[in-house]
């Protein structure tokens, strides 16, 4: 059975947004009360940041679609994420408190560090996982900038304490990579796995004889809230 739709299972504003720029349109698929997101997030001893991500993206999707045979709602593609800072092999992920956001933003003052997203997508028993590594310099952070900053509150719920598209955009000296990954979804890579199950058409390519053109052609889409008569609340999910 063909859906129009796909489910997102996260609850992060920033990917819905996200999901809504590239005109697709989504279902909110959030775990039940009876999950627990931030079991998933624990990191392995001696995992790498590559391995950590991929890891927590496949248990997000495995458990997204286990959610979606419990509720028995309509048939459609499932897509997660998941993000996660690197500093060398450390993994920063999201701070506990404000003084681990310190902590996290002084690391990475003056630095270059690794900003990870993995992205899985199922419909129905296929399954595509991929990974986009971005890199990001900060200038240098002197102490009372990064207290204000953590003092404003956008450091809490975000991997590495800082959000790009907030005021933590203002750290940031140099980015080799994909911006919306850092945000929380390569687009690309969405794109691209999306079209290679088939869910969102690619783009069309039509010539003109004065000049060569390439024009995308999307399904134009809207965001369906996700169905009222959902039998358990779902509960927060944290994601930068």
């Amino acid at each position: 059975m063909k859906s129009n739709f796909v489910y997102l299972a996260s609850q992060s504003p920033r990917r819905q947004q996200l999901l809504t720029q590239m005109g697709i349109e989504y279902r909110l698929l959030l775990p039940l009360s009876s999950e627990d997101p931030e079991a998933w997030e624990c990191v392995l001893p001696r995992e790498s940041p590559t391995a950590y991500v991929m890891r927590v993206t496949a248990l997000k999707l495995n458990a997204a679609m286990s959610r979606l045979r419990q509720l028995n709602w309509p048939s459609a593609p499932i897509l997660c994420a998941d993000t996660t800072v690197a500093l060398g092999r450390t993994i920063l992920g999201k701070p506990a408190d404000p003084e681990e956001a310190r902590y996290m933003l002084t690391q990475l003052s003056g630095h270059e560090h690794r900003v990870l997203t993995s992205v899985a997508v199922a419909r129905g028993k296929v399954v595509r996982q991929a990974l986009c590594v971005s890199r990001v310099r900060f200038g240098h952070l002197s102490p009372t900038w990064i207290k204000a900053y953590v003092a404003s509150g956008e450091s809490m719920g975000k991997a590495g304490g800082y959000a790009i598209q907030g005021a933590g955009g203002a750290f940031v000296q140099t980015v080799r990579g994909s911006v919306s990954s850092i945000v929380g979804l390569p687009l690309h890579t969405v794109v691209r796995l999306a079209a290679d199950l088939g869910f969102v058409r690619q783009a069309e390519s039509t010539t003109s004889v004065a000049r060569p053109t390439r024009r995308v052609r999307w399904n134009v889409l809207r965001v369906v809230p996700t169905p009222r008569h959902s039998p358990t609340r779902p509960s927060p999910l944290g994601v930068h």
